[in-house]
């Protein structure tokens, strides 16, 4: 079975995501805490042309993955669709994306204050992509 997925929904889940992320790592929030705990120089003119075609490939991605968890997870478990897309986003954060940067970070020897920085970063981005596939389900499921 092929999880019935709302190709609109993802495409909007990834634009909030990585305007999300521009945001979270802006001037106004937390781009400078982030540039000294990763131990980062500020450049000039950074290029960044690359860094943001691979994150807008990567966050669609994760977008259409947890597009597709949702569904799976709504079919197996019932209720609301809503109420599933925020369940498996937080489980799925909590199971993959801050336990995997927690261990890298801890090998790593990196701040406990960028780890948080960083897994606070992923779960703001995926309440907001799990919000919009829970309220824009695939048609036909609900």
């Amino acid at each position: 079975m092929i999880p019935e997925i709302n190709l609109w929904a993802v495409l909007i889940a990834t634009v909030l995501s990585m305007a999300i992320g521009a945001l979270w790592y802006s001037k106004a929030l937390f781009v400078e805490r982030w540039q000294r705990l990763a131990r980062i120089e500020p450049k000039e003119n950074p290029n960044f042309a690359i860094p943001l075609i691979t994150a807008a490939v990567v966050t669609f991605l994760t977008a259409w993955v947890l597009a597709g968890s949702v569904a799976i997870a709504w079919h197996f478990y019932g209720g609301g669709y809503l109420w599933s897309a925020l369940v498996t986003g937080v489980t799925l954060w909590a199971g993959f994306t801050a336990a995997r940067v927690i261990t890298h970070d801890v090998f790593e020897g990196r701040p406990s204050q960028l780890t948080v920085l960083t897994i606070g970063n992923e779960l703001a981005s995926v309440l907001v992509m799990s919000l919009v596939l829970g309220l824009w389900p695939p048609a036909g499921t609900v």
